[in-house]
């Protein structure tokens, strides 16, 4: 619970804060398309991730599947979680780097979602006919910002057990991995949720440590030592090559 100061009179709120104008948006369009897909079932298929047509062209699902929910309960806290942690992100990003990272790891989400269908294994091809729908593979990623930001801050798992933000995001990391390699996974898209975590954690460490030029840097350093090795040189390497890197 918060405080918030007013010049008038003392108040108090519970949660982050005030929605956003950038997260009213958000809501408004997941609840619009909640009651708009109620009424009209048949856009479901067009407008969810279905893997085998997205290969075949209907491209967009990887994006406006983030606005189409199951149900009730489905929606109702996936836009808790949105408003939960993705208020206090956005007021320490900026509303235009927030709204970049929800899309982008959203969109990441379901990319990888379509990749891991192709997959030779059952558990994989399973979900090619699937229709994959939800804002979790976003939410995920918003999650793991949050627990790299804010590592001890006690989040409260099924509403009762307090643990670090950091264990929580372990935990579910953990269970979408091992939920992914099941071939029903109980009616949810664990792929897309462990989708949404590694192209959160890949986004935001690539901000920090310029990912692609470490990469390039890599590419050249194999490059050099193949030649090197032809004439038998040896040299050694930046002081940063034993891979123990962190993300702060």
């Amino acid at each position: 619970m918060r405080r918030y100061p007013s010049p008038y009179a003392s108040s108090f709120s519970f949660g982050p804060g005030p929605i956003s104008t950038a997260l009213k948006a958000l809501i408004a369009a997941n609840v619009a398309m909640f009651f708009i897909t109620g009424f009209s079932r048949s856009l479901v298929p067009m407008l969810g991730l279905v893997p085998t047509l997205v290969i075949h062209g209907w491209v967009w699902q990887v994006a406006t599947y983030m606005f189409l929910h199951g149900g009730l309960l489905h929606i109702l806290f996936n836009m808790l979680a949105l408003w939960m942690f993705g208020t206090e992100l956005e007021r320490m990003w900026g509303t235009r780097y927030f709204l970049k990272y929800y899309f982008v790891t959203g969109i990441g989400a379901g990319v990888l979602t379509v990749l891991f269908s192709l997959l030779p294994f059952a558990f994989a091809e399973s979900l090619q006919r699937s229709v994959v729908i939800g804002a979790s593979g976003a939410v995920y990623a918003l999650l793991l910002a949050y627990a790299l930001y804010f590592p001890d801050r006690p989040i409260y798992m099924y509403f009762l057990f307090p643990i670090p933000a950091r264990i929580f995001v372990m935990i579910m990391g953990v269970i979408a991995f091992y939920s992914s390699l099941s071939e029903s996974g109980g009616g949810v898209a664990n792929a897309t949720h462990l989708g949404g975590l590694l192209v959160g954690y890949l986004y935001l460490k690539g901000g920090r440590t310029n990912l692609l030029g470490e990469l390039k840097y890599r590419y050249l350093r194999w490059k050099i030592n193949r030649v090197r090795k032809k004439f038998d040189v040896y040299s050694g390497g930046r002081t940063d090559d034993h891979w123990d890197r962190r993300v702060h």
